[in-house]
């Protein structure tokens, strides 16, 4: 059974930085895109940032030049690092991934549960 489980959310100053982890489990043949989302509250979840398994990366305008996504395969993990935060970044996180278990020739789509995030004084 393939999970994906984040981790590093929390409550951070305005200004302040966060890490985010996302931890794939399971048996995993190949992670393909991996992506963050957000979903603050009363709004629509919102892409954050996307990166391939080639390391091509992709950023949402409002984060440019603050987020960086990156992703260790042999851990099988994607990082969202997170600099000069801003309340309007406050939400739930959550990433999504296409993965091929092992031993299967079906590449699947995959969610976790989320990590709360929250940039408040």
């Amino acid at each position: 059974q393939v999970q994906l489980v984040e981790s590093g959310g929390g409550l951070v100053q305005p200004g302040g930085s966060l890490r985010l982890s996302c931890a794939a489990s399971g048996s995993i043949f190949i992670i393909y895109t991996m992506t963050w989302y957000r979903q603050a509250p009363g709004k629509q979840r919102e892409l954050v940032a996307t990166i391939t398994d080639g390391g091509g990366t992709n950023y949402a305008d409002s984060v440019k030049g603050r987020f960086t996504i990156s992703r260790d395969n042999g851990k099988n993990t994607m990082y969202l690092q997170m600099t000069s935060l801003n309340p309007e970044d406050t939400g739930v996180y959550s990433c999504y991934a296409y993965i091929r278990p092992m031993g299967s020739t079906h590449v699947g789509s995959y969610w976790g549960q989320g990590t709360q995030v929250t940039v408040s004084t």
